[in-house]
């Protein structure tokens, strides 16, 4: 019997896994995933044109659940605030004219996975 892939890693993995492909599908170019720094984590760095984005991405199984969305509290919001000036400190190889906070939620019901995405969280 061949294995989900819900059980063979994490579902949070899983999720990031399908945001990045749909993200990459929509035209982004993804740079970086799972930056981390003592401060925190970023889960998806990406250009979409010539907008740096980083994405925050939120993944639930089942209706039971809740959004995932719900889980991007403000204590997180403001978190990734503080976290993209410290991800420009650790690549002053890169500049951008613009950059964006954006939320992916995945939604994981049996084996089918839906994808909403949010530009401009903040």
């Amino acid at each position: 019997m061949e294995r989900t892939p819900l059980q063979n890693s994490s579902l949070g993995r899983f999720g990031e896994d399908r945001a990045a492909e749909w993200l990459e599908a929509h035209g982004f170019r993804v740079i970086e995933r799972n930056w981390r720094c003592a401060r925190g984590e970023i889960d998806i760095i990406a250009w979409q044109s010539c907008t740096l984005v980083f994405v925050e991405v939120k993944t639930r199984a089942g209706a039971t659940a809740g959004h995932p969305f719900e889980a991007i509290t403000a204590s997180k919001v403001t978190r990734l605030r503080r976290l993209v000036p410290a991800w420009f400190q650790d690549h002053p190889e890169v500049t951008a004219r613009l950059i964006r906070i954006d939320a992916v939620a995945v939604h994981v019901e049996g084996d089918r996975v839906g994808v909403e995405h949010v530009e401009g969280v903040l």
